[in-house]
């Protein structure tokens, strides 16, 4: 059995925070560093009935850096946005000189499941990249490829999505789109299978494919979606969290480690969720590292 994996919150103070952490640990997933003010920290855990035993709490008024900086020395292997701002954030986990940087784009990527359906998807970005230019949209693609993989998708169906599923002159994502199915389609994304545009609901819904008539083996049946811009995708996971019965959570990917970052409005659930996928994608990239 894996050993519980240190993670560093961000902003503490806060019930779902705390209880998601509670539950992570008391299922032998986490174990907890709590960052912000201690007295904070303690009062909510007693008005919320949140034990701590088993927690470490840093006191500090900057608790963005402390808690990527407890990730830095290897005191924590994860990180996780508490209640905290996303810039406040941000700002720490990018900083050129004491950041979580790793050479690849940042982003955030949501593992979406519409329960009734028993659909399970990935979208990105849904959190960081305001307009993501050609080569940054491939790095987003090629990083969500590895989370879908880790999944289980042997050969992920990746959906570059857009309004419509025609070429457009004047929707620069719908040219984007083409040329990555063209550049797929010869070779240069192997272990996955790329299909744009596609309006969304054609990447998930069958029916929608059959009624427009419009084939290709990631139609209906999109394992991840890749969002020309960050209005596109946030709009519409946020227009499928607060609409739709589903289950989701959320992390970082191009960091030095994984962050389970999601909205500081989150219920205690989707906080679990997000940790739930960053120790997932940390123990599958240890067990990597381990077999090389």
């Amino acid at each position: 059995m894996n050993q519980p994996v240190s993670v560093a919150a961000a902003g503490g103070a806060d019930r779902t925070v705390l209880e998601a952490l509670e539950a992570a640990r008391e299922r032998g997933w986490v174990s907890p560093i709590v960052v912000g003010s201690g007295s904070e920290i303690r009062r909510v855990a007693e008005e919320c009935g949140v034990g701590l035993d088993g927690f470490s709490i840093i006191e500090t008024d900057d608790p963005a850096a402390a808690a990527v900086s407890e990730v830095r020395a290897g005191r924590a292997r994860l990180l996780m946005k508490g209640h905290i701002a996303t810039p406040a954030l941000m700002r720490a986990v990018l900083d050129p000189g004491a950041g979580l940087r790793a050479g690849r784009v940042v982003f955030q990527v949501v593992l979406m499941e519409i329960v009734p359906a028993a659909r399970r998807f990935l979208m990105a970005d849904t959190g960081v990249s305001i307009q993501p230019d050609l080569s940054q949209k491939i790095d987003i693609m090629r990083s969500t490829v590895e989370v879908a993989q880790t999944l289980g998708a042997p050969e992920p169906r990746v959906a570059l999505m857009a309004a419509t599923e025609v070429v457009v002159e004047t929707m620069p994502e719908t040219i984007h789109a083409s040329e990555l199915t063209r550049r797929s389609r010869a070779g240069e994304f192997p272990g996955c299978v790329v299909q744009g545009p596609l309006s969304f609901d054609l990447a998930y819904s069958a029916d929608s494919a059959d009624k427009k008539r419009i084939g290709g083996s990631v139609v209906g049946a999109a394992d991840a979606m890749v969002f020309p811009n960050l209005v596109s995708a946030n709009l519409t996971v946020k227009a499928i969290m607060y609409t739709a019965p589903c289950r989701f959570g959320g992390v970082l990917r191009g960091t030095s480690c994984p962050v389970a970052f999601m909205s500081r409005a989150d219920s205690t659930a989707t906080r679990l969720n997000s940790l739930a996928l960053a120790v997932k994608l940390f123990l599958a990239r240890t067990e990597r590292a381990m077999n090389h």
